[in-house]
């Protein structure tokens, strides 16, 4: 049987078992997964650069013949070849060579070299540069096009990435075309390219080539191929959510005057957003499948009182509800809150988390196993194995972004019950934008609370150096003579609790000297949850006026007497971070100021960040200006990204694709279901265990 395409990889020249294992590990298996490995930038070396014409920092094909090659020893031992071809000369370094390569770069040897240009003293020089030996009175032809360079991992060299392409290149060349699966109608352009001339072009582009338009991406064969590959993972993502529609799910319609019953609990009345995103969840819990739906609210949006809602709902009907937070904190407040809101109604609540042991945690297992537990609260050793639910109908799951697609899957097999699914509720206080969420969430239905509730005043934000401490100390102390109450954040570079500590520890301790009249008290992630829960009641009850405190305040503590926050090396934090903290005051009647101290001098991102911090406090505008900043694989979480490892599309760059992306995967469905198995074996590979759940 002749080779085609779908063949392995180790039917092309010099592919062993060794080199085919490495392959693998770029994702590379077959014949047309080389095809589809492309190039991350290029290299021009179709022309020569003569030496005397060299400047510093230009990556260029030159030619010379060697004049000396010796082995120096300065700080370590090195070879060293001078170069020379009648206009100028150049040094050639090397940090790892061996004896033949020594013998090889002997005197009078003439030599093709690749590399960056570097200025030294003793003029110019290239380290370690990619180079051939020309043969004695030869000629070397010069490359046709432009080189391509690849990602690649260790053990394999970009010659032989290029020698594989080249022979995988010319099974398109010969009868085996490869399959144009989408439909020309759904492409929306004109560029004219077939997908064979596209990957010919991107895998060797002409000499003439646009390398400015080929490093921004915009290249017509760039866009053809990312729209292919949006579209496969847009495709995967709707063919998820349609097979989950297909599972059965509890039907929740008994709850009556959920939020009449409710109300007194809470002392104030829902916003006209929490009114309609509750009235979509309640109406996808009376559905006999799946609700998967992902609630976006801006910090202190009302997120939890909606959440809590949907909760009394499932609860009403009979079912267990699961409430799960990606840290103990998090899901500490939630607890608490639902705690006050609930238990006067009547609903046993259970806590479990990682950190529990002994009797406790035996007593919360049997509560959620016996279905005494109406509702389970808790991080993400609710899904651990040995936690049984009794009839599981809901979950709630916060942060969602830090969870990720493939626990979205996880926590519904695990809450399947009588061959029956969990409905789904995500909630994010990161808000998607909306280009991001038509990629990332394609198998969600997404709303949104896009309003504050009443009495939230508007922050004023300052950026000031932290050479300005005693004037920001002399604020604070007019403010709580004032009866304010204040927030000092110090965070950390270090992702440490135990640094954070110390730096929060020391900051106290300096505030204590210079503030003595002030009640001053630390807050921080080393301490146990009872004396966490005691300081924050305290401040909460005005006892304190000034909590110097780590990033453990970032979400769910709501002071409404608290109206400044000063966050200490502010710079070294992210905008999602920021407007995290700073959601923390004007949560009362009184206007509110966030202080951002920073340590000069700044880089350019951080002052970019502190500079939107200062200019909006529009959570979604923040999350734009994140995503343009960070790039979407950060905004959504690393484990996010397993659905999304693009190899040719960029969220941010491509983002006006995604409308008609999202258009052409609707026709794919009802038009052309024979190309969906094919487009999703091409693009996605290890998608494909989630894509098929």
């Amino acid at each position: 049987m002749s080779a085609n395409l779908q063949s392995p990889v180790t039917v092309l020249r010099g592919v062993g078992g060794r080199v085919a294992e490495k392959l693998k590990g770029l994702g590379i298996e077959t014949v047309q997964d080389l095809l589809f490995h492309l190039p991350s930038r290029y290299e021009d070396r179709t022309r020569i650069a003569p030496l005397g014409s060299l400047r510093h920092g230009d990556r260029v094909a030159i030619e010379g013949e060697v004049e000396l090659t010796e082995v120096v020893y300065r700080r370590r031992r090195m070879m060293v070849s001078r170069i020379a071809d009648g206009t100028g000369s150049i040094t050639l370094r090397f940090f790892h060579f061996s004896q033949q390569q020594q013998r090889g770069l002997s005197r009078g040897t003439c030599l093709r070299c690749y590399g960056e240009v570097r200025g030294s003293i003793g003029g110019f020089e290239m380290v370690h540069p990619e180079y051939q030996r020309i043969a004695d009175g030869g000629e070397m032809p010069m490359e046709e096009s432009l080189t391509a360079i690849y990602p690649t991992t260790e053990g394999v060299h970009q010659l032989t990435l290029r020698k594989l392409t080249d022979q995988a290149l010319e099974f398109i060349d010969r009868d085996t075309m490869i399959e144009e699966l989408v439909p020309a109608e759904l492409y929306h352009d004109d560029s004219g390219y077939t997908l064979a001339e596209a990957l010919q072009y991107l895998h060797r582009p002409p000499p003439d080539a646009s390398l400015e338009l080929m490093k921004s991406g915009k290249h017509p064969c760039q866009r053809r191929l990312a729209f292919e590959e949006l579209l496969a993972h847009n495709v995967s993502l709707q063919r998820m959510r349609r097979r989950i529609q297909q599972y059965a799910a509890p039907v929740m319609d008994k709850g009556k005057g959920l939020y009449e019953k409710l109300a007194p609990q809470l002392g104030f009345d829902l916003t006209a957003a929490q009114a309609r995103v509750t009235a979509e969840i309640i109406g996808d819990l009376k559905k006999p499948h799946p609700m998967m739906r992902l609630v976006q609210g801006d910090v202190g949006s009302g997120k939890t009182v909606v959440a809590t809602i949907a909760a009394m709902q499932a609860i009403e009907s009979g079912y267990q509800v699961a409430f799960m937070a990606p840290t103990e904190i998090l899901a500490e407040q939630h607890f608490r809150n639902l705690d006050n809101w609930l238990t006067p109604l009547g609903t046993e609540l259970a806590w479990l988390s990682g950190k529990q042991k002994g009797k406790a945690r035996q007593q919360s297992m049997y509560s959620v196993e016996s279905g005494e537990a109406q509702l389970v609260v808790g991080t993400h050793a609710l899904f651990q194995e040995e936690v049984v639910f009794n009839k599981l109908g809901l979950m709630i799951v916060d942060e969602q972004h830090r969870f990720g697609v493939h626990q979205r899957l996880r926590l519904m097999e695990k809450g399947k019950h009588e061959d029956r699914r969990p409905h789904q509720m995500i909630m994010t206080a990161t808000p998607i934008p909306r280009t991001l969420a038509m990629s990332a969430y394609a198998d969600l239905d997404t709303s949104v609370i896009d309003e504050l509730p009443p009495g939230r005043q508007p922050v004023t934000t300052v950026v000031i150096p932290e050479e300005r401490r005693d004037e920001i100390i002399e604020r604070v102390e007019d403010a709580c003579r004032q009866g304010r109450q204040i927030y000092w954040v110090c965070p950390l570079i270090e992702e440490s609790e135990v640094l954070q500590a110390q730096a929060a520890t020391e900051t106290e301790v300096l505030l204590q000297e210079q503030l003595p009249k002030l009640k001053i008290q630390l807050i921080h992630g080393r301490l146990k949850p009872v004396d966490k829960e005691r300081i924050m009641q305290s401040f909460k009850g005005g006892e304190i006026d000034l909590l110097v405190a780590t990033t453990v305040i970032e979400v769910g503590v709501d002071v409404p007497n608290a109206s400044l926050m000063i966050i200490e090396n502010a710079e070294r934090l992210g905008l999602s971070q920021l407007h995290q903290l700073r959601g923390r005051v004007g949560r009362g009647s009184e206007k509110s100021s966030c202080v951002l101290m920073y340590k000069s001098p700044l880089g350019e991102v951080a002052r970019e960040r502190l500079s939107i911090m200062r200019e909006t406090t529009d959570g979604f505008e923040i999350a734009r200006r994140d995503l343009e900043i960070r790039g979407p694989g950060e905004v959504l979480g690393t484990r996010q990204t397993g659905v999304l490892d693009l190899r040719v599309a960029d969220l941010m760059r491509d983002q006006e694709l995604m409308p008609k992306v999202v258009e052409a995967s609707k026709v794919v469905f009802d038009k052309y279901p024979e190309i969906i198995e094919p487009l999703l074996h091409r693009w996605l590979k290890q998608g494909l265990q989630f894509a098929e759940v």
